[in-house]
């Protein structure tokens, strides 16, 4: 690349979004610079004093259709499109046609408005045509033209100008160029998506676009020797801040942001306040109480050995008191969405700990999860749903007692987030056993037994939750034989009978949910 510049004696300024657009426009046209522009940019600009040009006295042709037409024009777009040669430079002589030095361009708010109620023709009216094509004209035409397309690159534009005597370097031109043509591919891309999602006959849509940008370089990923990065939506009303946002502590690792995603998705299954602790994006310690302080001592409790080194997640403000109990184990991060201000003094004390804002509830989680199999990509609808009231089928020659009843459903809540084979033991709020990632659901049952057994919690009338139906009554057997009461699985097996007779010869009583939650 050359170190030649671009000098800048006229600018087309067309904008939406008129944020920052005065300081921008005054430095211009104190420097002697041309301002050329339209519509309500040019009133915009008019009524702040700053000297204008129409674009109708440029192209000797007025607005029609309402403004649908006022800068596709050879007048405009010769203008921009032609390079600094000798042929295209005589050729807009001929055609008395001055170039365009900077576009300043940034389009109707199609994208902030699409989540919105809107009706189709309402939105159809928010896709820009002139736009798009002004700044895919200049950003094609980078060696001689520079294009921006939104307000927070005024700044820099502004300082670098001023720095090399109001020119611009043909390398920072291409940059500029660059995030024109992710701009306006995201933009047509949302138009797209909204249209396919308009006219989709089933919840997933025949074609699927999705645009991130890189947001920072990690260390590593999973392992030292893997490179990683973290990528955060394109969504220009997204842009700000990362979600969750950290406040405190060393940098997020690859391993930190998986967790914090499942921690996240877990504690917002509850209404009551709830804190969850989670070990390799598995719930190691789990539980809800009215008071937060008495959540997270029996979450901890749950599982304090596996608890060192992981995530906390909470629903609630974390206050001070809890703050103290929480500061009394080493965790990697903690995730709430707010702090209570000596609260968040007390967790500071430690330096690396990892300290995160989450603003978003798990209900603001995608519709679809994606992922990456070979080459290909596997897209299902997140599960979102936890069981069909109208469905649940009680078995057992009793009823639950009512502790039992909100025991097997917190429970249930719990394994959906537990890596299948899928087993959680759980007693007054509190789960006291967790087998995960097992290859046979009863060794699953055992693990949990063994965990729970090891730390001294007592299993008598206790409850079990199974993502997944049992396919024999060796789980139901082993989970008796630990003094487990109570059981909550989906069923569906063709030894239901099998296991129902062995709930019915231990005296227990089993909810079948007739909803499976397989987490791979």
């Amino acid at each position: 690349m050359n170190n030649k510049t671009i000098n800048i004696k006229r600018a087309l300024i067309s904008c939406w979004d008129k944020s920052g657009l005065i300081p921008l426009a005054g430095q211009l046209a104190g420097s002697g610079v041309e301002i050329i522009s339209s519509g309500g940019t040019y009133n915009f600009l008019t009524e702040n004093k700053i000297p204008v040009t129409k674009v109708e006295e440029i192209t000797r042709f007025k607005e029609i259709l309402n403004g649908r037409v006022k800068t596709l024009h050879p007048f405009i777009h010769g203008a921009i499109l032609a390079k600094r040669t000798p042929e295209h430079l005589k050729e807009l002589r001929k055609e008395k046609i001055e170039p365009i030095d900077l576009v300043i361009v940034n389009l109707y708010p199609f994208v902030s408005q699409v989540k919105k109620e809107h009706s189709l023709s309402e939105m159809i009216e928010l896709i820009d045509i002139g736009g798009p094509a002004m700044l895919r004209a200049a950003a094609k035409n980078y060696e001689y033209v520079v294009v921006l397309h939104h307000p927070n690159q005024y700044s820099h534009f502004m300082e670098i100008w001023e720095q090399n005597q109001h020119s611009i370097t043909v390398q920072e031109s291409l940059l500029l160029a660059k995030e024109v043509f992710f701009h306006t591919a995201y933009y047509d891309a949302q138009i797209f998506q909204y249209l396919e999602n308009l006219q989709a006959t089933g919840k997933i849509p025949e074609r699927i676009t999705r645009f991130y940008h890189k947001s920072r370089n990690l260390r590593y990923g999973e392992n030292p020797h893997q490179v990683a990065a973290y990528f955060k939506s394109a969504n220009d009303d997204n842009n700000s801040d990362d979600n969750p946002q950290q406040l405190w502590g060393k940098e997020m690792s690859y391993n930190n942001y998986v967790d914090a995603a499942s921690a996240i998705s877990l504690v917002y299954e509850f209404e009551e306040p709830a804190v969850a602790i989670i070990k390799h994006t598995n719930p190691c310690g789990m539980s809800i109480d009215s008071n937060l302080c008495i959540a997270f001592e029996k979450a901890r409790a749950g599982d304090p050995i596996s608890a060192f080194g992981g995530i906390v997640a909470s629903n609630r403000m974390i206050d001070t008191e809890t703050a103290r109990l929480i500061k009394e184990t080493f965790f990697e991060c903690i995730i709430a969405p707010d702090y209570s201000g000596e609260g968040l003094k007390i967790l500071q004390g430690k330096k690396n700990l990892r300290i995160l804002k989450n603003k978003l509830s798990g209900s603001a989680q995608s519709l679809l999860e994606l992922k990456a199999v070979g080459a290909g990509l596997l897209v299902q609808e997140t599960d979102r749903q936890t069981f069909d009231s109208e469905k649940i089928q009680q078995i057992g020659k009793r009823k639950p007692t009512a502790a039992e009843e909100n025991d097997l459903y917190f429970a249930w809540k719990v394994v959906k987030h537990v890596k299948s084979n899928a087993i959680v033991f759980a007693k007054n709020g509190q789960v006291i056993g967790v087998g995960a990632g097992q290859m046979s659901r009863v060794d699953s049952v055992k693990l949990a037994r063994q965990k729970a057994e090891a730390l001294g919690h007592d299993l008598r009338g206790a409850v079990m939750a199974s993502d997944a139906f049992f396919p024999f009554r060796d789980g139901i057997d082993e989970a008796a034989q630990a003094g487990i009461a109570a059981v909550i699985q989906p069923g569906g097996s063709v030894r239901d009978q099998e296991v129902i007779d062995a709930v019915q010869e231990h005296q227990m009583v089993m909810i079948l949910t007739h909803m499976r939650h397989f987490k791979h």
